[in-house]
């Protein structure tokens, strides 16, 4: 059995389907004893958005899974998987279908990949289940034999995770990442075979009602139509091999405003701001024909969501997105000066294509993003790589607190890369301790007791949140800075925080102790101690 465009993507909406049932398992594999686990969702989440693919060859098909993913991914686990898919993208390249050893080229492909997209790869994660389970199939005569070879490799790696990661023998777990890998790679076994699972039936977002009467009989077009689309170039319009695409974006950019715009294999993503896109449309045909199109009354979108800036927004030299959730957190880091605050943190990673809907907001030829948390900065540095239209710098803030003070202390009167320098080592300069209620039993702590933590070292914990918070601060020697900055959670109410802050002021006489409803979820404290 030779491996299809039908099949290939029957075999991804198989992975996608069982990994949805189990996704809540890799959910509960989390290393840390807090609400940490997301990645069973984040990896559902990207592979989902590979599952309306089109194609009729299978490198076609391939090149449109691995975009769908591309835009959908994320979290680290879903970057990286997304990069495993595009891997086996480049590995299909020209092929209308495939044998074994196109597959095994394919993975092998996929392996190089995703070990590209970590700065530092690690083992004992999803990437050495991903290799070893490659590693396993290799020289398999079919498809079937190929599947089954690479699971049982895959199954006897994530037992070893362990071995190779200590954080994952303390905490008793495997790797969550390689586990959902094994889910995805079961499910498309299963889809191999006839098999699939169904997937669990996930909440239908109610459809948006449209207010028609905010553009009446007399009504202006001031703001035009948002206008977004999927071109697939078309061999009997161009040359695939020598067509530079360049030709089609300054085109537009001449047509158009807040252009996004970028190509993977033979499909342009567009998206533009136009007065006419009836002449975008048929001007874009002369190269390819559309798989997708949306368009929309932008004055629609500015009567119901009070968008009037960003669309009248000027290009301006320097632009900020950060990532926050929390209201009192989202309004400070508008008020230091961020354009667009995407909403997300733990629990709560916004995709690749999230970012890149921020990057054309804010409109800037520099645009500094700050992740603010370390399952998120490996997407941010994904949809920088894909925006070309400004200059994306991505400040490697893997925290709330290290994003708060860097972007407090921004430099003025400098040029871009002494900024980014200044930033990054500010950031470095911060520390930052966390409270958050434990979700099992611990060495520090019961399920249910506060624990303290730096990153993802346990300092202290107790049964009651305040005094946590306080014996932190005494093991980070927070009285030794010059400012305690503390953050308080949603779920804590504001007599306790200003009790606490009051407690530290005379804990740490020489320290500002400096009080934010911050409101964020999952923390509920966070120490930023500068």
């Amino acid at each position: 059995m030779n491996l299809t465009a039908d099949l290939y993507l029957s075999l991804i909406r198989g992975g996608a389907a069982n990994l949805s049932q189990n996704r809540h398992t890799i959910n509960d594999l989390n290393v840390f004893p807090i609400p940490d686990g997301d990645t069973g969702d984040n990896m559902y989440m990207t592979i989902e958005a590979g599952t309306r693919a089109t194609g009729n060859k299978l490198c076609d098909m391939a090149a449109s899974v691995s975009q769908g993913m591309l835009l959908g991914a994320r979290g680290n686990s879903g970057v990286i998987l997304s990069r495993i898919f595009a891997g086996m993208a480049k590995g299909f390249e020209g092929l209308k279908e495939a044998d074994a050893n196109a597959f095994n080229a394919a993975m092998r492909a996929g392996v190089d990949a995703a070990y590209h997209a970590v700065s530092q790869p690690v083992e004992g994660t999803i990437l050495t289940v991903l290799r070893e389970g490659v590693a396993a199939a290799d020289g398999s005569s079919s498809l079937e034999e190929y599947m089954d070879l690479m699971i049982a490799g895959m199954d006897l790696s994530l037992q070893h995770t362990p071995d190779l990661l200590d954080v994952l023998k303390k905490a008793g777990v495997v790797d969550s990442g390689g586990a959902g890998l094994i889910c995805v790679w079961e499910g498309m076994r299963a889809a191999l075979h006839g098999e699939s699972p169904l997937a669990e039936e996930a909440a239908v977002p109610q459809a948006h009602q449209v207010d028609f009467n905010a553009f009446t009989e007399d009504s202006v077009l001031e703001f035009g139509y948002c206008t977004e689309f999927l071109l697939r170039l078309q061999r009997s319009k161009v040359d695939l091999d020598s067509f530079d695409e360049s030709v089609i974006s300054a085109w537009l950019a001449q047509k158009g405003d807040s252009l996004v715009f970028f190509r993977d294999g033979s499909i342009i993503k567009v998206h533009v701001h136009t007065q006419d896109p009836g002449e975008i449309l048929s001007k874009c045909r002369e190269w390819g024909e559309f798989l997708t199109i949306k368009v929309e009354n932008m004055t629609l979108q500015h009567h119901e969501n009070h968008m009037e800036e960003r669309f009248k927004r000027s290009r301006k030299p320097l632009g900020i997105v950060a990532v926050a959730a929390g209201k009192g957190l989202t309004d400070a880091f508008r008020e230091m000066g961020a354009d667009e605050v995407i909403e997300g943190g733990q629990t709560m990673n916004p995709p690749v294509e999230r970012f890149l809907e921020a990057f054309d907001h804010t409109s800037a030829d520099t645009i500094l993003v700050f992740p603010n948390n370390s399952n998120i900065l490996l997407t941010a540095c994904q949809a920088a790589e894909l925006y070309k239209k400004s200059d994306i710098r991505v400040i490697p803030t893997k925290t709330l607190g290290e994003g708060y003070y860097a972007m407090a202390n921004m430099p003025a009167d400098v040029s871009v890369d002494e900024m980014v320098q200044g930033l990054t080592e500010a950031a470095a300069s911060v520390t930052t301790g966390m409270v958050s209620q434990a979700i099992r039993d611990t060495d520090a702590g019961r399920k249910g007791d506060y624990l303290g933590f730096n990153g993802k070292k346990i300092l202290c914990g107790s049964p009651e949140r305040s005094k946590t918070a306080i014996r932190l601060a005494e093991v980070l020697d927070a009285g030794s800075h010059d400012i305690v900055l503390i953050l308080a959670g949603a779920d804590v109410p504001a007599e306790e925080a200003e009790a606490l802050r009051q407690q530290l002021e005379q804990a740490c006489p020489l320290s500002e102790c400096i009080l934010l409803q911050g409101g964020q979820p999952i923390y509920d404290y966070i120490l930023v101690l500068c």
